[in-house]
């Protein structure tokens, strides 16, 4: 089978100026997404979408393929990760070449792993099903979450769950958003399989804040 990893690495961001490759721990913060694709070698080609010109550079100079720019289009505010992807894919169609299965990968993962995708890939193979997300549970049992409103400290969400124990309630999981594989043509398939990670290997990072988190986390976990 032929395999795809995209990379959605555009120029702008709003919270965290040139985030996408800001250095991280000695690197740009992109090399990690491409290094981890690379290392797990499943994919005949690793591909940076980014409409930006030095990310693109960067792109290249760790190992992935810029084979064509991002369309103004999808690098607005307002594309979505499947409009990016659509796009990838129906451009790789245009020059004769069709994938069987597409990994999208965010650029902001620094701990991602190529074992971490040769493990998911092996679970969304053996599946059977269109499309495999990877999820985390949540540190704290979100059926006993509580309400804040302008009065103060609201009541629960579920006020059923206020007296059960943590240890008895239904463990919730949330997406990771560090990548996802798709069979082609299967971008918006119901049928997901979910793999699941570690919750030190997942981090949001959005602002400052979670930055100097991911740092210190990265440093715990390299021993650096």
């Amino acid at each position: 089978m032929k395999n795809l990893a995209i990379i959605t690495a555009r120029g702008g961001s709003k919270r965290i100026p040139r985030k996408n490759i800001k250095e991280f721990m000695g690197k740009p913060m992109l090399a990690y997404a491409i290094e981890a694709a690379l290392d797990s070698g499943l994919f005949d080609e690793v591909m940076v979408s980014t409409d930006d010109k030095e990310i693109a550079s960067i792109a290249e100079q760790y190992g992935a393929k810029v084979p064509f720019m991002r369309s103004a289009e999808t690098a607005n505010d307002f594309a979505t990760t499947a409009d990016v992807l659509d796009e990838v894919v129906n451009e790789y169609k245009k020059r004769g070449t069709i994938y069987d299965n597409i990994c999208c990968i965010y650029p902001c993962v620094p701990f991602l792993t190529g074992n971490i995708l040769k493990n998911a890939y092996e679970k969304f193979v053996s599946s059977g099903l269109d499309r495999l997300t990877p999820v985390v549970k949540f540190s704290y049992p979100i059926q006993r979450a509580l309400r804040v409103n302008k009065q103060g400290l609201g009541e629960f969400r579920e006020p059923e769950n206020a007296k059960t124990r943590s240890q008895d309630l239904e463990p919730m999981f949330h997406d990771a958003g560090m990548f996802y594989f798709y069979k082609k043509n299967r971008l918006d398939s119901a049928q997901i399989v979910p793999y699941e990670l570690d919750e030190a290997v997942v981090q949001d990072i959005d602002n400052e804040s979670d930055w100097k988190m991911a740092e210190m986390k990265y440093r715990i976990m390299k021993n650096v």
